[in-house]
């Protein structure tokens, strides 16, 4: 995603007038105190949460693998955590070490590899009065589905389960409400929305927080900060608030809250891309020698993958370079891509839209792979 110049220009104002030590009595001080706080509920605003229980960080992967190490007291032998082959390593791998390291027992959720879906029927199988944790995207980067999160959330309180949702393929697309997702944690990145690399973790509960372990230097620590360890980028955090006031403009001339003016926003955005991702889907798919892995966008983010029949998807990427249109090339690495076979023809091709796709961008697009026919 590209940065908005509102972004770049706050990100670079902040560095002249922002320090990294906001507890002093000076103006820069205050300032950076200021930012954190703003940033909180910036953050807080996107996912429909609350400010307390924003923990920010470099990259939601990171903070994640830190989510990962205070969740001592949820793992251990005789313990179980669910993870899914469609979700990115960020929310896999942090889990694996974690359960590896405790003595938990891992099982998988697998992905309908006909219809690309991850059916929320298998929870009822997966989650046991042993599963301490549950793990799932909200919206695949490599596919574009969304699994039924809510079900699957249900599930897992049921059992008193920690429930992570990685929703980091879905805040560029969706509005996304943390009490109806049942989600205990999101996780997202703002990079992916047109933001500054700053990740967040979100908690429904900010109580939640003080029965983790404390990652934090300072023994005194409660809250957020138990899992904030070093000092904060506060010019990176100016742009994240940037970012997300950007996001919230998208629905034009709007009033009210910043939040309902980003559900707003992120539902006129979908609707807009809905067709646009549309006529994208049919035309890949009308090529003979495409084929494409993913939704049509009606029940997904407008997010997909393809191969190109005896032609590697790196070679098809530079062709896509080479046109001035940026993309994936994946041969190995992804869960859900090797579930599906695509690194024994040469890897697949993954795309998205951007807020600022036009239908003119998603022909050119379309001719460039036509091309390699």
């Amino acid at each position: 995603m590209q940065i908005p110049d509102s972004v770049a220009s706050t990100v670079s104002a902040a560095f002249r007038t922002s320090v990294s030590d906001p507890s002093g009595p000076y103006p820069s001080a205050q300032r950076s105190a200021g930012i954190l706080e703003t940033t909180r509920s910036a953050i807080a605003d996107l996912v429909g949460g609350q400010p307390e229980g924003v923990v920010l960080g470099p990259n939601r992967a990171t903070l994640l693998a830190r989510l990962s190490w205070a969740c001592t007291r949820r793992l251990g032998i005789g313990t179980e955590v669910v993870l899914s082959r469609l979700d990115d390593e960020a929310n896999i791998a942090p889990w694996l070490q974690a359960a590896h390291l405790y003595g938990s027992y891992v099982k998988w959720a697998e992905v309908d590899i006909e219809n690309f879906e991850l059916p929320a029927w298998q929870y009822s199988e997966l989650i046991t009065e042993a599963t301490t944790l549950v793990a799932v995207t909200a919206a695949s980067s490599r596919l574009g589905v969304m699994p039924d999160v809510a079900s699957i959330s249900k599930l897992a309180h049921a059992v008193d389960a920690m429930m992570v949702v990685d929703a980091a393929s879905l805040a560029p697309y969706r509005s996304i409400d943390i009490d109806a997702l049942g989600a205990d944690v999101i996780a997202v990145d703002a990079a992916g929305w047109g933001g500054p690399p700053v990740g967040a973790l979100v908690f429904r509960d900010p109580a939640q927080l003080e029965r983790l372990e404390s990652l934090s230097f300072d023994p005194t620590a409660t809250g957020v900060a138990r899992l904030e360890v070093g000092d904060h980028q506060f010019a990176m955090l100016a742009g994240v608030v940037a970012s997300v006031e950007s996001l919230a403009k998208l629905g034009g001339r709007t009033t009210g809250s910043r939040r309902n003016r980003l559900v707003k926003a992120m539902g006129e955005l979908s609707e807009f891309q809905s067709g646009l991702f549309e006529h994208l889907h049919t035309s890949l798919r009308s090529l003979p020698l495409v084929m494409v892995l993913g939704t049509d966008g009606h029940d997904g983010v407008p997010m997909l993958s393809f191969t190109v029949a005896g032609i590697p998807a790196t070679k098809v990427t530079q062709r896509m370079a080479d046109n001035g249109i940026c993309a994936l090339a994946t041969r190995g690495g992804s869960r859900v891509l090797d579930a599906i076979g695509v690194a024994e023809i040469g890897g697949a091709v993954t795309i998205g839209l951007g807020h600022y796709t036009t239908a003119h961008e998603v022909d050119q697009l379309v001719r460039v792979i036509a091309s390699l026919g």
